[in-house]
């Protein structure tokens, strides 16, 4: 039932930002973790950011992107951000979202059983 769709990437030159977005369904954004991955041609998907599935959402960010990134979710809309700033060619990869598979799970704990299909971001001058 848990259905994720990624948008907003594209290319842009390295310096640049974009906004990515997860609009989910078959379930409550906010009682679920939701995680930002990426994977570069040639290597391992990657964790880039996360909100936990708690009252409070705290986030958690991969330090190759802290300070540039930022994660959000918009509860009425059904939707989670990653809005990506100071973009670095090393930031190129498709990006996925992903949904932890219980209610109330912090980051560190989830499971994320359920993906969207991905969204390619290209960084490059």
């Amino acid at each position: 039932q848990p259905q994720l769709v990624e948008s907003g990437g594209g290319s842009v030159q390295p310096g640049g930002s974009l906004r990515l977005s997860c609009v989910v369904s078959g379930f409550r954004l906010d009682y679920y973790a939701i995680g930002w991955f990426r994977q570069a041609p040639g290597k391992e998907r990657e964790g880039v950011s996360c909100m936990d599935g708690t009252t409070d959402g705290s986030t958690e960010y991969a330090d190759s992107v802290k300070g540039r990134f930022t994660i959000s979710r918009d509860n009425v809309q059904n939707t989670v951000y990653l809005q990506m700033n100071r973009l670095k060619p090393e930031d190129t990869g498709v990006y996925y979202c992903a949904k932890g598979l219980l209610a109330g799970s912090k980051c560190a704990s989830a499971d994320f059983s359920s993906w969207g299909q991905g969204t390619q971001v290209t960084v490059s001058a």
